[in-house]
């Protein structure tokens, strides 16, 4: 399939990372607690018991990881900073120690000639600040925009691009809506007034990163998917279009609309967020790119219990549907319903249950899940999407947050008690790849 695929020459290829998941180094050089290291010390709340304090070790191997990823002939590279490893209670100080660590990065991507995509946040608050309330109060979103402005005047004339968040929806309906990921809360009302607050804390955050002199392109990454009914009840078909309402328009509206989609706002009745006067203004900034993460459909029963998707082309290790399909008809949408900017899909790819044999990672499915992904990724552009770059999700495996490190999304098997970092196949035909497309 992918034999015939050919994309501009223009395309970026590359990979994607988080702080939390790989670095380690939870406490090193003066780095601060963050929400994560938190959530992880509570028993059961990560299926396995560990923690991010060691990872991958990157912050001490990024060298040999960045020379993997050379070696893979990737050409970017889209990885997120830990806000307390350079800021430690969220607000006040600079710790330089920690701007130093992505300096040291950001040198030997630039030796290796991969070019780097920062995202902002990934998930780990700084404690301090979740200690005065975190994404439910309102000042976090100010303490935010000045971290960013920040990163901004040191960084952005060194990287690509750089991101706000990464997944909002996740921080609040995981985070606060069913207590799932750090900080814990279960409260509906209180995930949806988070919600508001990473919005507003984008908008401020792209006004301060304008106002410093930087070349990055700006913009957010929103984790997105269709919302398809089992059937063709009505109950399944209502229930489908709350799901995309509450999900992809709650975020997508604000920004390039300047509102919320009137049906989430009613669904959401008593729990629908408190709006300042001017939010929206401050919200709906232009930004430079969209990053989209596609994993999934939503397949939506109101059965109880609910029909299963078909899987036709299997599950993967978190008993996610195969449904690349999904892909291109997510990104039609978007055009259909948006005026959009360039997009990258800053993250897809899957978990599987990789073992090492005789020093080597046979995952074809993997392999075959990227090749279904590019050929609609493919076909959407054919049909007019903008879509500037694909990041494959991951480079290593990792800490899969409340799954511990259980579940290995990395092209790179890492042998957790070595810290050995081995190619898996799919690393090799992404090479491959890559290359085919250069001729």
């Amino acid at each position: 399939m992918t034999d015939q695929l050919h994309f501009p020459p223009s395309f970026v290829w590359g990979v994607a990372t988080s702080a939390f998941q790989i670095e380690g180094g939870a406490s090193a050089d003066g780095k601060g607690p963050s929400i994560w290291d938190t959530f992880c010390r509570t028993p059961g709340n990560v299926i396995d018991g560990s923690d991010g304090d060691v990872a991958c070790d990157h912050y001490h191997r990024y060298a040999e990881d960045v020379g993997i990823m050379a070696d893979l002939h990737l050409q970017a590279y889209r990885f997120s900073m830990a806000w307390s490893r350079v800021q430690p209670a969220g607000k006040g100080a600079w710790n330089e120690a920690g701007f130093a660590f992505y300096e040291r990065l950001l040198d030997e991507l630039d030796r290796k000639n991969i070019a780097a995509h920062i995202t902002l946040y990934h998930w780990d608050l700084p404690q301090g600040l979740q200690d005065e309330g975190g994404w439910l109060n309102r000042d976090t979103a100010y303490h935010f925009a000045e971290y960013a402005a920040e990163v901004a005047r040191r960084f952005g004339h060194r990287v690509k691009t750089i991101a706000t968040h990464n997944e909002p929806w996740c921080t609040a309906n995981l985070g606060y809506g069913n207590a799932q990921f750090a900080p814990g809360v279960s409260d509906v009302r209180q995930s949806v007034q988070v919600s508001h607050h990473l919005l507003l804390s984008h908008g401020l955050a792209m006004k301060a990163m304008r106002a410093v002199a930087s070349s990055a392109e700006l913009g957010i990454v929103l984790n997105q998917w269709t919302a398809d009914p089992a059937t063709d009840s009505a109950a399944d078909r209502a229930l489908a279009a709350w799901e995309y309402t509450r999900s992809v328009q709650w975020f997508m509206d604000p920004i390039f609309k300047g509102r919320y989609p009137v049906d989430a706002l009613r669904g959401h009745g008593a729990n629908a967020p408190e709006v300042r006067d001017g939010d929206f203004d401050i919200i709906r900034q232009p930004i430079d790119f969209l990053g989209v993460n596609y994993y999934f459909r939503s397949y939506c029963s109101a059965e109880d219990p609910p029909r299963q998707a078909p899987a036709e082309l299997g599950t993967t290790d978190m008993g996610w549907e195969i449904y690349p399909i999904g892909l291109l008809e997510l990104l039609l949408k978007l055009k259909e319903e948006y005026d959009l900017p360039p997009i990258y899909i800053t993250e897809n790819g899957m978990a599987s249950a990789d073992r090492p044999v005789g020093g080597e990672v046979a995952d074809t499915q993997r392999i075959d899940y990227v090749k279904w992904h590019l050929a609609a990724l493919r076909e959407a552009m054919c049909s007019g999407v903008d879509v500037r770059g694909y990041f494959l999700w991951s480079l290593l495996d990792n800490f899969e947050w409340n799954s511990g490190y259980a579940k290995r999304f990395g092209i790179v098997h890492v042998d957790y008690a070595t810290q050995k970092r081995t190619p898996k196949a799919s690393a090799l035909w992404y090479r491959d790849f890559i290359d085919s497309q250069q001729r």
